[in-house]
């Protein structure tokens, strides 16, 4: 075993960085497969000098490197018992572009978005479009083979593999281009490295009996998604070894190793011309899934650019996800699948008549029960909706989940309805049901049994079911791989899928490149059992974990943080929109990720021998920076709240190692602003001193919100309407004050007030607690639990449909609809309440589609209006409830930021370790789009967090929605 001091020794010598804490080890733990193995250490390299001394490391110590990019992949291959080399973070740069040779040449870490943003305005775009196209980097799709919906169209990444800078195993720099067959043989010559890899490759292949061995026992050629192995087979096209190609190019053999051979560097690719913006997508809806699949050979014979498939499993997933629930807008009945036929041309009229064309055939061949075309940006929400498909899978409550086994087989179109038929009748026999989804029209479908592997009969089913496909692909001649590549899960079956001759071959050709052993060991070649390393032990006493909030939606709180499958999701762009994460946003690190806090709080509930599970300094760390933004609740299709997670670990950390001083000002604000408004002026002036701010841990460059004059509800006991019920046409609304408006906000609360007033609606406040938000963030879950309580038994009898309760501040109303359905005693009040607390602009667009709102209300005064969505608003309730309201006057003109979190989060950007990541987080989106917007327009912010951001982050005074729309009345 290596010691910490060996490690700390070769830390000091790169320049980027070495970790090996129990933390980052156990975060590298896991990728988005099925496995996990523990790590010596992780490292960030900043430069290849960096990765050659970490080569000679693994040299000279006998361990292995296992290059990473974003730790989206399926089959295990980025997870290892050496050290984990995350190029993610500093090998990002587009390096060169030629749109005369339709090349680009990226490092490694390249998003494969960001690159399609980065073509986008020359004309061009990489096609490969994977499922995780908004956060995979392109290191990970050379080393997979990645395809995607595209690829029936646009073909694989091997296909548009240029050239390849790699550092060999000895730390040598090469590079894989496309050679004429006399360089290559020139390139044999010699004693490096290089020279005795070009050799091997030589020698083998020349082999007749070689050549024949590979002919006969690898997958179809006809089949283009196959990822079985090295691709030997298409380096016999050369002229080299029998083929007619008069070049090769080894480039196309490392695409698809998964790192085991070389180090890649740089990429150079082939891109294509933009496709056609003009398209339509027939949603073909069938009775079952054998329909479904042959259908498919009657619509491949059209002009497809997408052949993609959903069955019902995944679109029933989509009814209770936030984000994607918005997305089943074209469903019609309830189909067993899904057929996605898209169709382009550069004129609609042509789309158009491509997409009757193809409704006509699968009508005259009775396929499909019903065909609607979508068009335009619905078009996007739909491919979002198949993008979800693997992240949905892991919401599926309990331990039964979606395994990775089986779930990458390709068979030649032709054979797809037989193959599927069969392995359903497989299914069948085992009493299994099983998921279908993905590429239909490329002959590969992502099966997926659901399996308990937590149980020993389940991890029993998996090997089993998984050798009994590999028999059926078998004997169709597919690829076991289609895309996702043989890793652990797979690799044990290469000699079977490709014979112990072809196996042997590749062992050679890995001992060729790789003769010590340091690159990405265990992967395709000498891997270990499929079923060994897993996740989840098979057969443990499951730990019982008691918590405070009420996570029985997911069976508990370790279900609910295994529900995180690892997609990644979280790790995606500000360009790629949505909020979810904004600290991995601001430091691009994968300790800020929703997955790695999912997968911390997992290993920690399961593996810690404490009483206390949550006591482990660890999850602390990994917990510091979420800002509770509840964008995971919404964005991440497994729907992982971490927030909750977080207020959970918080409250149960604290109760073994006490609460600060700090965080005990900030959960008892109410309380001390209760007592400071008596003396609202001393009290402003004491906490804004700088010996105040610094005994409380403020941020020096923050200005603690300045209480009121007078407190809401002081002012509404001397100000409210004598008037009579009846005097109220509209009927009467109970207002919320939540602590922020009634201390600070004092003037929104009278605006709101004012406005519900003059438009008919009587105003009732009555004495309630506050909302408990403060108490929840800092995780003192006792007393938030008082609240929601007192709350709910104030109000459970008061409120209903047309009496509801509106709420001003989001994250306070919003307490209601979430966290105090965990925390309440009385659930059924909690329910019911939930339904009809609003926050005061979802009222408003309600009470506009009813028609007692409407724009004859308001002048016609011209106004230019942008808003930025509260984080709470987004996740829980909705942007467009504000749009529709500031949108009621005849002369306002408004739009919707597409920004992220402001960063401020309540308290977070105040304390002082959090000032800098907390600006950060607004500089991301949010401020730029601020400073970009005209004075004169009116920048509406319904959080008093995100006001008071705007504010310090822009000096832009930024006004809550009803103080606007109050403006504008007659």
């Amino acid at each position: 075993m290596l010691s910490s001091l060996s490690l700390e020794k070769l830390s000091q010598s790169l320049e980027g960085s070495l970790l090996y804490d129990e933390l980052h080890k156990t975060l590298y733990a896991t990728d988005a497969s099925a496995y996990r193995i523990m790590p010596l250490a992780v490292a960030y390299p900043k430069n290849k000098e960096d990765i050659v001394k970490l080569m000679h490391f693994a040299t000279q110590n006998k361990i292995s490197l296992t290059p990473r990019t974003a730790g989206t992949s399926l089959a295990g291959q980025t997870v290892g018992t050496g050290i984990i080399v995350d190029v993610s973070k500093y090998f990002t740069q587009i390096i060169s572009f030629d749109a005369s040779q339709k090349t680009v040449t990226v490092q490694p870490g390249v998003i494969r978005d960001e690159l399609n943003l980065f073509l986008k305005p020359h004309g061009f775009f990489f096609g490969p479009n994977t499922s995780t196209s908004s956060r995979c980097m392109i290191g990970g799709m050379v080393g997979n083979n990645s395809s995607g919906t595209t690829s029936i169209r646009y073909g694989v990444t091997r296909d548009k593999i240029v050239e390849l800078k790699a550092l060999l195993s000895d730390g040598s720099s090469v590079v894989f281009k496309e050679l004429s067959s006399p360089d290559f043989i020139e390139k044999t010559k010699g004693n490096t490295l290089e020279n005795k890899i070009y050799k091997t490759i030589c020698e083998e292949l020349s082999n007749a009996e070689n050549q024949k061995e590979i002919i006969a026992e690898f997958p179809k050629p006809e089949i283009h998604r196959r990822n079985t192995g090295y691709a030997v087979d298409l380096l016999l096209k050369s002229d080299l070894f029998s083929g007619a190609e008069r070049t090769i190019n080894l480039g196309k053999l490392l695409c698809g190793s998964e790192g085991t051979l070389a180090f890649t560097t740089e990429i150079t690719l082939k891109v294509d011309e933009l496709p056609p913006t003009n398209n339509v997508m027939v949603v073909a809806h069938f009775h079952s899934i054998q329909e479904s699949l042959e259908a498919v050979l009657v619509a491949m014979k059209h002009h497809l650019y997408t052949c993609e498939m959903i069955d019902d499993t995944i679109l029933d997933c989509t009814k209770t996800n936030k984000e994607q629930s918005k997305n089943r807008f074209f469903l019609q009945g309830d189909p067993k699948a899904i057929m996605m036929f898209e169709v382009a041309s550069d004129s609609m009229e042509d789309a158009e008549s491509q997409a009757n064309a193809l409704i006509e055939d699968l009508r005259r061949n009775n396929f499909g029960y019903a065909l609607p075309k979508i068009y335009g940006e619905d078009i996007n929400k739909v491919n979002e909706l198949r993008k979800a498909g693997l992240g949905l899978l892991g919401s599926i409550v309990g331990d039964n989940k979606a395994a990775d086994s089986i779930e990458d087989t390709a068979v030649e179109l032709s054979d797809l309805p037989s193959y599927i038929a069969e392995f359903s009748a497989m299914m069948k026999r085992h009493n299994q049901g099983a998921i279908y989804y993905a590429h239909a029209g490329a002959g590969e479908l992502h099966l997926r049994p659901v399996l308990n592997l937590k149980e020993k009969q389940g991890v029993q089913q998996f090997r089993t079911i998984a050798t009994e496909v590999a028999h059926l692909v078998k004997k169709y001649r597919g690829s076991l791989s289609g895309e996702h590549g043989d890793g652990i899960i797979r690799g044990e079956f290469l000699p079977f899928m490709i014979g112990e001759k072809n196996y042997e071959l590749l062992k050679r050709i890995k001992q060729a490149f790789d003769p010590n052993a340091i690159l990405n060991i265990g992967k395709i070649v000498n891997t270990s059992k499929m079923d060994e390393n897993l996740r989840f032990e098979a057969g443990r006493v499951e730990p019982e974990i008691q918590t405070i909030q009420d996570f029985s939606d997911s069976m508990g709180v370790l279900r609910a943080a295994e529900k995180c499958n690892g997609s990644g999701d979280c790790r995606k762009l500000p360009s790629a929109g949505g909020t979810m994460c904004p600290s991995y946003r601001a430091t691009l690190n994968e300790k800020d990720t929703t997955r790695a806090r999912a997968n911390a709080l997992r290993e920690y509930l399961t593996h810690s021998e404490k009483d206390n599970k949550f006591n482990h300094k660890e999850l602390y760390d990994v917990f510091e920076l979420c800002i509770s933004c509840k964008a995971c609740a919404s964005e991440c299709p497994s729907n992982v709240d971490v927030a909750a997670l977080k207020s959970e670990f918080l409250y149960q950390y604290q109760k073994a190692n006490g609460f600060s001083f700090r965080n005990k000002i900030f959960a008892n604000n109410a309380k001390l602003n209760k007592l400071g408004s008596f003396f609202p002026s001393i009290t402003n002036f004491i906490v804004n001193q700088s010996l105040v701010k610094k005994g409380m841990g403020v941020a020096p460059k923050r200005e603690v919100p300045l209480l009121a004059p007078k407190t809401f509800k002081k002012w509404y006991g001397k100000s409210k309407s004598k008037a009579q019920s009846d005097f109220f046409v509209n009927g009467k609304v109970y207002l919320f004050c939540d602590e922020f408006t009634n201390y600070y906000d004092v003037s929104v609360g009278i605006d709101a007030y004012e406005l519900l007033t003059k438009l008919g609606y009587q105003v009732l406040l009555i004495d309630h607690e506050e909302s408990g938000r403060a108490f929840i963030s800092k995780g003192f879950l006792e007393e938030a639990q008082d609240v929601a309580n007192k709350n709910i038994a104030i109000f459970k009898n008061l409120i209903s449909e047309d009496c509801p309760l509106i709420g001003i501040e989001p994250s306070a109303i919003l307490t209601f609809r979430d966290e105090y359905l965990r925390l309440a005693k009385d659930k059924d009040s909690a329910q019911k309440l939930s339904k009809n607390a609003l926050t005061i602009e979802e009222f408003f667009k309600k009470e506009i589609s009813s028609g007692k709102i409407h724009s004859g209300q308001f002048s016609d005064m011209e106004k230019s209006i942008k808003i930025h969505g509260h984080c709470h608003q987004k996740s829980l309730s909705s942007i467009e409830a504000t749009f529709a309201m500031l949108n009621l006057p005849k002369n306002s003109s408004v739009t919707i930021y597409n920004t992220g979190c402001c960063g401020m989060a309540g308290s977070f950007g105040y304390e002082k370790e959090h000032y800098d990541i907390s600006m950060q987080m607004g500089e991301d989106t949010l401020f730029p789009k601020i400073r970009n917007t005209a004075e004169t327009t009116a920048i509406a912010a319904a959080g008093t967090s995100c006001r008071h951001q705007i504010f310090d982050g822009t000096t832009r005074k930024a006004l809550h929605p009803v103080s606007i729309l109050k403006t504008f009345l007659k």
